[in-house]
């Protein structure tokens, strides 16, 4: 055959091409060629498909795994190529444009290899009034006074201007609280996958050396009366979604309207599990640990704790065996705080008190979150199989054949027999927050308030001077209140301050509960007390009159 008369082609080996190449890139080039192809020959147009592929999905990949080292090595390509301040510049006016918030970064944006995260060292951030044009912001390197002092040069020329240009932006009034502040450091790091979920990009956030100023100054009413539920944040895609977030060695001054005095909040140690934009208050509510002052005024949130048990759930002060439906059991203490901060703004006897101090122990029944998985789900089903057969097995069989049409009387007593007792009654909710309040009041004086109209929300005018006269009954003891507060968790959905949550309302109403209780028990307590006093004097009377007839007999 012509197949067995060709001559036979020697294909050359991996070791002869290698010895016969002439430098170091035409090996390493053959290296390649024969771990790709097994072959020498140019690449076809597949094959260099194939390696377009693998590279872009390979990029891909690494972008959602590794977010943060791969932004990390973009920061470091581009500070090798340019000036390290212009990253900086680049970052902090995009951040500004799109935030609407002044942020200067006075160094430079480095990556931490060996910590993986992405360090922001000498952060200014700033609010204040301007243009309300976010396109018309910039920010420039410069020292923390510098940009104060160009942002409230900017706010005054527009102010001139106001009313001088023909269709100009709109001039911000400044009803919001303003502040200049500058953080030390932030660690962060970063998640391809939860900025795709519209969760944000940031992973985990650490927070060190903050100090600043918060002004509220030119907050002023608009006149219209809006409930606390109006200033709730609505969502937004894109809010952040922190999945760990810590907090050090915070030193801030608050400055009030209405010329409260000054004050400083410190926070010491804060850690998060995780912080959400929308749930912004009720995750500092669930924090881990946090330790700080309010006005000289010290506060901790930490677990509670019981002697010789460890991790375990209290119900009403009783251990339970499993957490049940509460994630988290915790306690909040406050020791000594003003009463000015909790009488302004509310009704009720805190708006009564005018001087003296508060201690607040409040212990935290956090409930379980509402995707709990599909093991939390199944054991939800068992349970209510298990309890549905068990009530059926309890009910009387029914009488086989036919039955006399039943009495009304029979009726009744069907109905009272087969009627769910009060144990058997359908579970509480699942998403309720449960505070037990223990509040002393310590040094109050009150006074009694003067009404607006005849209707008062929820209390008494009746009781008003009562209440007042209970606590200027006690001027230089500690007045003791315990109290419950009932909430469901998603009435804390975009709520930031505990005025907008309802809480400070709600505190106000169980106290004056709690004041009427103990006036209540207090006249009960007098009556007792006249009763057995006219109880003994009988008895003398008649011991008396007793002894002197016998002396006449």
């Amino acid at each position: 055959m012509i197949l067995d008369r060709l001559p036979t082609i020697h294909r050359p080996t991996k070791e002869e091409l290698l010895g016969a190449a002439t430098g170091f890139w035409h090996r390493l080039q053959i290296r390649f060629k024969w771990f790709s192809i097994r072959s020498v020959r140019p690449f076809n147009s597949d094959e260099i498909g194939a390696f377009v592929s693998w590279i872009f999905w390979g990029h891909v990949l690494w972008i959602v795994i590794g977010t943060t080292t791969f932004v990390s090595l973009a920061i470091w390509a581009i500070n090798t190529v340019f000036a390290q301040e212009t990253l900086a510049g680049w970052v902090g006016n995009y951040l500004t444009k799109s935030s609407g918030v002044k942020i200067v970064f006075e160094n430079a944006i480095v990556p931490t290899w060996r910590d993986g995260v992405i360090t922001f060292n000498n952060v200014f951030v700033s609010r204040r009034p301007g243009r309300m044009d976010k396109r018309e912001r910039s920010v420039s390197k410069g020292s923390s006074t510098t940009a104060a002092t160009a942002a409230a040069a900017a706010a005054q020329a527009a102010l001139d201007q106001k009313g001088s240009q023909a269709g100009a932006a709109a001039i911000d009034d400044g009803n919001y609280t303003q502040f200049d502040v500058t953080i030390d450091k932030v660690n962060v790091t970063l998640s391809f996958t939860k900025w795709f979920n519209g969760k944000g990009l940031l992973h985990d956030v650490e927070i060190r050396g903050v100090r600043g100023v918060l002004d509220r100054t030119h907050v002023f009413p608009t006149g219209e009366k809006r409930e606390p539920k109006s200033y709730r944040h609505t969502h937004n895609l894109g809010d952040f979604e922190i999945d760990n977030f810590k907090m050090e060695d915070v030193l801030l001054t608050v400055y009030q309207p209405k010329s409260f005095r000054p004050f400083t909040v410190s926070v010491y140690n804060c850690e998060l599990p995780r912080l959400r934009k929308q749930w912004l208050f009720y995750d500092f509510m669930s924090a881990n640990n946090m330790s700080g002052s309010f006005d000289e005024s010290l506060f901790t949130l930490h677990p509670r704790q019981i002697h010789g048990m460890t991790g375990a759930a209290l119900v009403d002060g009783q251990l339970e065996d499993d957490g049940g439906q509460w994630k988290k059991h915790s306690r909040l203490r406050i020791d000594g705080l003003s009463i000015d901060h909790l009488n302004r703004g509310v009704e009720g006897p805190f708006s009564w008190i005018q001087e003296g101090n508060v201690d607040i122990v409040a212990d935290i029944m956090i409930p379980h979150d509402e995707d709990r998985g599909i093991a939390k789900v199944m054991s939800g089903l068992y349970d209510q199989l298990e309890a549905t057969v068990t009530s059926a097995s309890h009910q009387l069989p029914g009488v086989v054949g036919r039955q006399p049409k039943p009495t009304a009387d029979a009726e009744d007593l069907a109905t009272t027999t087969l009627s769910p007792s009060p144990s058997s009654s359908p579970p509480p909710p699942n998403d309720l927050l449960i505070l037990d309040l223990r509040v002393h009041l310590n040094d109050v004086r009150a006074s009694v308030p003067l009404f607006p109209g005849p209707h008062i929300s929820y209390t008494n005018s009746a009781l008003t001077r009562p209440i007042v006269a209970y606590i200027n009954s006690r001027p230089h003891t500690c007045i003791p209140i315990t109290c419950r507060i009932i909430k469901h968790a998603h009435e804390f959905d975009g709520s930031w301050t505990v005025f907008d949550s309802g809480l400070l309302e709600d505190l106000s109403r169980e106290v004056y509960e709690a004041f009427v209780m103990d006036i209540r028990d207090e006249r009960v307590r007098g009556r007792r007390i006249r009763k057995v006093g006219v109880w003994g004097l009988r008895v003398v009377a008649q011991a008396l009159f007793l002894g002197l007839a016998g002396q006449l007999a």
